[in-house]
């Protein structure tokens, strides 16, 4: 009798061990379809020939690997003593390299000379990295951020004005102020000129006078043209550096000829 009711005893926790595996295992599965993802674990699983048996599983994820996250840059200057590599190649202040060292040392020579690392390559083996002063640190961001504003290429402005070719001159010399200004800030100016009804005035007159107040700063981006009946349009821009040295070096010719013409008539006047 004693047993029978042993045995009954260990039917029964068998059943139940049985049962509760199954819930663990149904509730890790229930997590996991959530999440897709599996987590390392130790778990029990039920087997229904044998008793119990343990098993680690390892992590694994039923999604698509997504590309790999390009790194972001960090901003240039003091990485302190942040240094995720054991090896690194090291720069002195001066620019010389002074080979390849444990991070350990690199960090002593910088205590010691009361220097700064900085990361300049890290997509290398092994990452390189320099000692600086705070100033050489300062100097560098600064030409950066000239070099990243100078390249950095922004729209446009473009300016537009428009008017009839019988503008008085007094609104056309404020017209034409407003031009210089916006040349000035290197904007492109759009000038549109409508033909008067009854009036023979020629446009590409006007374009010339305009730009010839300007032409110290400005020239043509697109040269006067009718665009319709009536109507023509230029578009004026900032001259480029090397377009201003030969304007003037264009200009001190001209004067000097022009000079030199009034001594000759000079000296013919006045023998």
């Amino acid at each position: 009798m004693t047993a029978f009711c042993v045995m009954k005893l260990l039917c029964q926790a068998t059943r139940n061990e049985h049962r509760y595996a199954k819930r663990f295992c149904g509730t890790l599965l229930t997590q996991t379809q959530q999440k897709r993802v599996f987590s390392p674990f130790w778990m029990v699983v039920s087997d229904p020939t044998k008793s119990v048996v343990f098993g680690l599983t390892q992590a694994f994820c039923t999604a698509e690997k997504s590309p790999k996250e390009l790194k972001r840059k960090t901003a240039f200057g003091s990485v302190g003593r942040r240094i995720p590599y054991r090896i690194l190649h090291v720069i002195n202040q001066d620019g010389e390299s002074l080979g390849n060292m444990h991070r350990a040392e690199a960090l002593k020579l910088m205590d010691q000379h009361d220097l700064k690392l900085v990361l300049l390559r890290e997509n290398v083996e092994p990452p390189v990295y320099r000692l600086m002063t705070g100033q050489q640190i300062h100097e560098e961001q600064m030409k950066r951020a000239e070099k990243k504003k100078s390249s950095t290429k922004s729209g446009m402005v473009q300016k537009e004005l428009s008017f009839s070719s019988t503008i008085a001159k007094n609104d056309l010399d404020t017209k034409t102020k407003q031009i210089a200004q916006w040349i000035e800030k290197k904007y492109h100016v759009k000038i549109t000129i409508r033909q008067a009804k009854d009036s023979n005035a020629d446009m590409f007159t006007l374009f010339d006078q305009i730009l010839e107040t300007v032409s110290d700063k400005a020239t043509y981006l697109s040269k006067p043209k009718v665009t319709r009946e009536g109507v023509s349009t230029c578009i004026l821009r900032h001259m480029s550096d090397k377009e201003l040295k030969a304007y003037q070096k264009m200009e001190k010719q001209r004067n000097s000829t022009e000079k030199k013409d009034e001594d000759l008539k000079s000296n013919e006047l006045h023998p």
